[in-house]
């Protein structure tokens, strides 16, 4: 029997494979298994919502929970990886302890643990056709910035950023060769920083149709989202330029003071 694709309205029940510190302040989770069934393939970079399950509940008792409409704490991710030939799902988590629900879930998932999970989008950044490329990221857009990279053409030139906690922080990434790739550690990422726009700001500026995939804390993204599109007239349709988080705020009290129009 053939089992018809999930619409993206539909969670799914996904359940753990296996999981590992990627770095020491990044989770790779890796999800499999017949829930995956049609799964769209070409999303990696679009974003999904995670359902995640109270600690100590049993599958059936989170299963009746969504199926009741009960609340529960949803939180956005990007899709990392999916291969359809084994149905792994991939998703990276910022580890940051038991600060918050996804992470103190990622921390201590292991195999048969499961989420629910609702999506996928279609990818943030899905044309190159530019001169020059530029990307930046904070931990929670590594992800989206990562995808961006590996699906650019081989022969793309540009730069790209990354802010890190710690230096061991660093990933392997399969960017172009004419990509120029800078790691910036800063410590504390709930403090204000202003090393990537300190970055960019310093760079010799192209020639050419420049393209952005850039992502990560609000004061962040809206000084540089001013920089390129006031200083450096970038149009918008060629700007990626999103902000993921912002301090001091849950995920909830950011996406309502997005919507209101403070962030």
């Amino acid at each position: 029997m053939t089992r018809s694709p999930k619409s993206a309205q539909t969670p799914r029940i996904l359940t753990v494979k296996n999981a590992w510190y990627l770095t020491p302040n990044m989770i790779r989770v890796v999800f499999a298994g017949p829930e995956l069934d049609g799964f769209p393939e070409g999303r990696e970079g679009g974003n999904c919502k995670l359902l995640i399950p109270n600690v100590d509940k049993s599958k059936d008792a989170f299963i009746e929970r969504l199926r009741s409409g009960k609340p529960i704490v949803k939180r956005t991710y990007t899709v990392r990886k999916f291969d359809a030939g084994t149905q792994e799902l991939s998703i990276d988590f910022v580890a940051h302890g038991d600060d918050g629900p996804a992470s103190r879930w990622a921390s201590h998932a292991k195999a048969g643990d499961f989420l629910g999970f609702a999506g996928p989008s279609t990818p943030k950044v899905a044309r190159f056709n530019a001169d020059w490329y530029l990307v930046a990221a904070d931990p929670s857009a590594i992800p989206v910035a990562a995808v961006a990279l590996e699906a650019m053409p081989r022969d793309a030139q540009g730069v790209a950023i990354f802010e890190v906690t710690a230096k061991k922080d660093q990933q392997e990434i399969d960017a172009p060769e004419g990509i120029d790739v800078h790691w910036l550690v800063h410590p504390d990422p709930h403090t204000p920083s202003t090393q990537q726009e300190d970055f960019i700001r310093a760079m010799d500026w192209p020639t050419g149709r420049v393209q952005t995939c850039i992502a990560g804390e609000s004061a962040v993204i809206r000084s540089l989202r001013a920089f390129h599109s006031n200083e450096k007239q970038v149009p918008r349709e060629d700007t990626y330029i999103s902000g993921y988080w912002k301090i001091g705020l849950i995920e909830d009290q950011h996406q309502k003071a997005r919507r209101e129009g403070e962030t």
